[in-house]
Formats: structure tokens, C-alpha cells, sequence
């Protein structure tokens, strides 16, 4: 029987120096530190790695993490600068920088810094007026943050961040906000509207003057077209008379061939196409006139049987014409 009683309590000593020992032995994750207390005093922080503390004698706190946490208060009731009552809800993005100081700087941080947050926003928020309030968010957020950081530094916690998550005014605050957003988006349509008209109806006005302009360019170039062919073809008919009668200049033509042309004229004259009709003054020569054409005709013939016949000699193709004068002397 004392041998069993001997076994046990070796047994039990073994255990609770197993048990010592295991708490002495404290593992200390990554991102985490541990605050260790010797008789109820801070004696130091514990980092990432194994460590070793007296037993009896130091006390180890909950492990405190370095990571970056979010903490998303509920809305709070805020009024602004024109009385308006609207609900925020802000998200806080902090991280522990001191264990020591976060430790045994504050009760409750995390409560700390919620009702911090609340008293900082109403201050800012309570200079703004609700447009202001709502366009502003960046720089609500850069104040708070400032403010945040500055307060909780003796606590041992960072400030990174401070986003206002939600603005929600009263129904009738939004209501109002809807119809002016409404007004707005009408008065920029008709604005719209009303320049795509403008700028139709000036691009309408420029075409119609373009389209003028250049049918009075083409109108203008035709014309000079047509009278520059119209000159052409008078200058090509002129050289072509010109040269004409300069070949039947240097041919010498003979009374045959100037009393055919002659006869030739007076049938234009009588072709009845014209309204008008001019007689010569020596109409009673018009029986010499007939004769001579015929007495042309025949010499015409009579030359033609001549094969052998000299040339004939040249004559000068104008002859002095005889006035009335002349004929009555």
C-alpha cells in the first residue's frame, strides 16, 4: 500500500511540473505581441517566437493583434448648420501601433474610439449645411481622420481611415432633392436641346450658302466657258473666212466667178426667211445683171471645152464702185 501511495504521488509531482513547465513556455504568433505582467506590474512585450517566463510570477495578458481592423459604427443622428436631422454611419479603419499603451491607456478602445467618432463627426457635420454635407465627403473624411489620429495616439492605435458609409436625410429632404435633381436634369435637356438646334440650323444656313456659292461659281464658270468657245469658234471661223479669201485673193478670180457669188447673195436675200429685204438703187439693171450671169455661165462652160486654152489672166478682185452719182452723169 505505501508503495502505490509513493507511485502516485510521483505521478502527480511529474504531472504538475509537466504543467509548470508547458506554461512556462509562451509561442507567440506572426502579427501578434503578448504583454507579460511580474506581480501585477508591466514587465515586457512579447514578440513573434518562443519565449520563457517565471512561473508564479509573471502573468500573461490576451494576445493583441497588429493587423489592420475595421470597426463599422451604427448610424448616429447628426444635424447640420441649416437644421437638418440626418442619420451617418461611419467605417473606421485602425491599427495597434503600441501594445503597451493600448493595453493601459484606455478601457475599451474600441467604445472609445466609436463615441469619439460620433462627437467628432456632429462637430464637423454641425458647420456644414446639407449641400455641403453631401458634396464634401473627402473632406469630412481627411478631418475626422486627423482628429482620430491625434486623439487615440496616447492609446497606442492608428488612425489610417475614416469613410462616412451612409448620408440619409429625412423622406421629405429627399423628396425635395428628387424634384430639384428632376428640374435639373429638364433644364440641362432643353439647354441640349436647344444648342443641337442652334448648331442644326447654323450648319443648315452654311450649307444652303455653300450650295449658292458654289452654283454660282459653276453658273459663272460655264458662262466663261461657253464665251470662250463662242470666241474660239469665232476666231476659228474668221481665220477660216480669212484664209479662205486669202486663197481666192492669190487664185485671181475672174467676172464669172464674182457675178456667181453676186447672184448667189441675191438668192439669200430672196430665201423669204428674213422680214426684211434690201433692193439695190439700180434695180433697172437688174436685165444686165441677168444677162451677165448667163453670159458667165456659158464662158463658165465654154472654158471647161478649152483643154489646151491659155491661163487666163488675173484680174484684180475689187473694182471701184460706182455711186448713184456716177450713174446719173
Amino acid at each position: 500500500m505505501p508503495k502505490v501511495v509513493l507511485i502516485i504521488i510521483i505521478i502527480v509531482a511529474i504531472a504538475l511540473v509537466l504543467i509548470i513547465l508547458g506554461n512556462c513556455v509562451k509561442i507567440v504568433r506572426q502579427s501578434t505581441t503578448v504583454i507579460v505582467e511580474r506581480l501585477g506590474r508591466y514587465r515586457t512585450t512579447l514578440l513573434t517566437g518562443i519565449h520563457f517566463i517565471a512561473p508564479f510570477f509573471d502573468r500573461v495578458l490576451p494576445p493583441i493583434s497588429l493587423k489592420e481592423k475595421v470597426a463599422d459604427f451604427p448610424p448616429q443622428p447628426i444635424i447640420t448648420k441649416d437644421n437638418v436631422t440626418m442619420q451617418i454611419d461611419t467605417v473606421v479603419y485602425y491599427q495597434i501601433t503600441d501594445p503597451k499603451l493600448y493595453a493601459y491607456g484606455v478601457e475599451r478602445p474600441v467604445s472609445a474610439i466609436e463615441n469619439l467618432t460620433a462627437t467628432t463627426l456632429r462637430n464637423i457635420v454641425g458647420e456644414l449645411e446639407l449641400d455641403e454635407t453631401l458634396t464634401s465627403r473627402d473632406t469630412v473624411n481627411c478631418r475626422m481622420r486627423q482628429i482620430l489620429d491625434e486623439a487615440t495616439d496616447p492609446w497606442g492605435i492608428k488612425i489610417n481611415r475614416v469613410e462616412l458609409k451612409n448620408i440619409d436625410p429625412p423622406k421629405a429632404i429627399r423628396e425635395a432633392m428628387e424634384k430639384q435633381m428632376r428640374a435639373e436634369r429638364e433644364r440641362r435637356e432643353s439647354i441640349l436641346l436647344a444648342e443641337g438646334s442652334k448648331q442644326s440650323n447654323i450648319l443648315r444656313a452654311e450649307g444652303e450658302r455653300e450650295a449658292v456659292i458654289l452654283r454660282a461659281e459653276a453658273e459663272k464658270q460655264s458662262v466663261i466657258l461657253h464665251a470662250e468657245a463662242k470666241k474660239q469658234a469665232l476666231i476659228a471661223e474668221a481665220e477660216g473666212q480669212a484664209l479662205a479669201i486669202r486663197k481666192i485673193v492669190d487664185s485671181a478670180p475672174d467676172k464669172a466667178y464674182l457675178t456667181l457669188q453676186g447672184y448667189e447673195a441675191l438668192k439669200a436675200l430672196a430665201d423669204g426667211k428674213s422680214t426684211k429685204m434690201i433692193v439695190p438703187s439700180n434695180l433697172q439693171d437688174l436685165t444686165s445683171i441677168l444677162a451677165s450671169v448667163k453670159e458667165s455661165l456659158n464662158f463658165a462652160e465654154d472654158k471647161k471645152e478649152e483643154v489646151n486654152a491659155p491661163e487666163v489672166e488675173k484680174k484684180p478682185f475689187l473694182k471701184p464702185v460706182q455711186t448713184s452719182e456716177s450713174n446719173k452723169k
